[in-house]
């Protein structure tokens, strides 16, 4: 049950952030990258043509802090300018995020929201679970800042690109069989190891087969390395003369002209090539390898910014602890087309408690309901214009447009009705989540059920 606090909340309680941005540079350039419109539309600043645009952060990591922006002729609700975090201001007022998500998570918002512009290859990664963020955190605590787990889902908005998780048995063989750089790296007995192998093997022994020839790849000294990439390049700009290189291969060769003698241009063998349309979504678990290769995606995750680098990147690695982490689990990522709500929203459900997405497409004209949630919800406005109805009884209402983010707290519905077509993306704890915790709350006492009858 409910507190009264927790009665249906009228709409103007919704309140509009100032995020932050992150300009890695992988990111896309100038006006080119929506990270960049977004941000500049968001915050009033002025897009630089050289800089590039990596990702939009909508949340309370301290990282990429938002930042509530009052109300015209308003300054009340303790928000001071924009000078107050909505990390800040949710700590003193948990009641925004609905009693289950404090019992379960505390006094801040479980999900990190993100928008990413892709120009170049991010590393090869994995992000730990939390016993191991937690160990991490405590030993390297600059290098990773925060001692929670990262599952996260990425959500097409243009063409994009990635690699996740490692390819199937029969592909495995099969690369082993065909690129003789990879047998050089890791040796006859790692190589024939694999090729024993059949999948009615025990699954340890897949896995244990696969973490030593990875390893030992990974591992490869730097001389080995570069020349290993410099046979691969000469091979594949041969063989092309005379064949059709796959799509691997021609990523491969793109891979090496922007990160020449690195492992990662080797290691993308390992991993599944993934292309996901507008509108497709791919979700990563705890210890799987990825790396986002182009485009552009909303991104969503549990609050965290851990990220274990072995591949594909100036920036520290950890190639020992990369190694050790993985899962090892093989086969091609289950790709999420989203389930339709209704006519406009479709909406993409990760196996993870934290969070889910809405994708909500509005043709001009049109209105749409987002149901009250029972935890909090962060909106943004990708594209087009409309006016969210504040109060229904006074008909008051208020316009949002592309670059508007928006915190809805717990209990919230929104009516939103578009002038122009309108692009709108939510992020909020997943439903699953609070039908789980309904049903624990409703499962009877069986030890106090029987002392009962005793």
């Amino acid at each position: 049950m409910e507190s009264d606090a927790f009665s249906m909340k009228k709409q103007s309680n919704v309140l509009r952030l100032k995020c932050s941005v992150q300009t890695y540079d992988w990111g896309i350039r100038g006006q080119d990258s929506r990270v960049a419109r977004f941000f500049a539309l968001n915050s009033g600043s002025i897009i630089d043509s050289d800089k590039p645009y990596a990702e939009f952060w909508m949340g309370t990591h301290d990282s990429g802090p938002s930042f509530l922006i009052p109300a015209a002729g308003e300054n009340g609700g303790g928000i001071d300018s924009d000078s107050t975090s909505l990390k800040s201001w949710v700590l003193e007022n948990p009641n925004v995020l609905g009693d289950k998500v404090v019992q379960k998570w505390g006094s801040d918002i479980p999900f990190l929201f993100k928008v990413l512009s892709v120009a170049k290859p991010l590393s090869i990664q994995a992000h730990p679970d939390k016993e191991l963020a937690k160990e991490l955190h405590m030993l390297q605590p600059k290098v990773y800042r925060d001692a929670n787990h990262k599952p996260e889902m990425a959500l097409a908005i243009t063409e994009f690109e990635a690699l996740c998780g490692f390819i199937s048995l029969e592909e495995l063989k099969d690369v082993l069989h065909t690129v003789p750089e990879i047998v050089e790296m890791i040796g006859n007995a790692a190589t024939n190891r694999v090729l024993l192998l059949d999948d009615e093997d025990d699954e340890e022994d897949l896995k244990s087969a696969l973490r030593s020839a990875f390893t030992q790849l990974m591992s490869a000294s730097k001389l080995v390395i570069s020349k290993a990439t410099s046979e691969l390049k000469r091979r594949l700009h041969s063989q092309s003369e005379v064949r059709q290189l796959t799509a691997k291969e021609v990523l491969v060769l793109s891979l090496e002209k922007q990160y020449p003698d690195d492992v990662g241009v080797i290691a993308a063998f390992f991993l599944n090539y993934v292309k996901l349309s507008p509108g497709e979504a791919l979700y990563l678990g705890a210890n799987e390898p990825h790396a986002y290769i182009r485009g552009e995606c909303i991104e969503c995750m549990a609050t965290s910014d851990n990220v274990v680098r072995a591949g594909l990147t100036p920036k520290f690695r950890d190639v020992q602890t990369l190694c050790a982490m993985l899962t090892y689990k093989q086969g091609f990522p289950e790709i999420l087309q989203g389930v339709p709500m209704n006519p406009y929203i479709t909406k993409y459900i990760p196996p993870f408690d934290e969070f889910e997405i809405d994708r909500c497409v509005l043709p001009k004209g049109e209105s749409v309901l987002f149901p009250a949630s029972p935890g909090p919800s962060i909106f943004l406005v990708a594209g087009g214009e409309g006016m969210m109805l504040l109060n229904e009884e006074s008909h008051r209402s208020d316009v949002v447009s592309e670059g508007d983010v928006l915190f809805v707290p717990a209990q919230t519905e929104i009516n939103i009705t578009s002038e122009v077509e309108l692009l709108i993306f939510r992020t909020g704890v997943n439903n699953k989540f609070f039908d789980t915790f309904m049903n624990a709350e409703n499962t009877p006492d069986l030890h106090v059920t029987t002392m009962m009858h005793l």
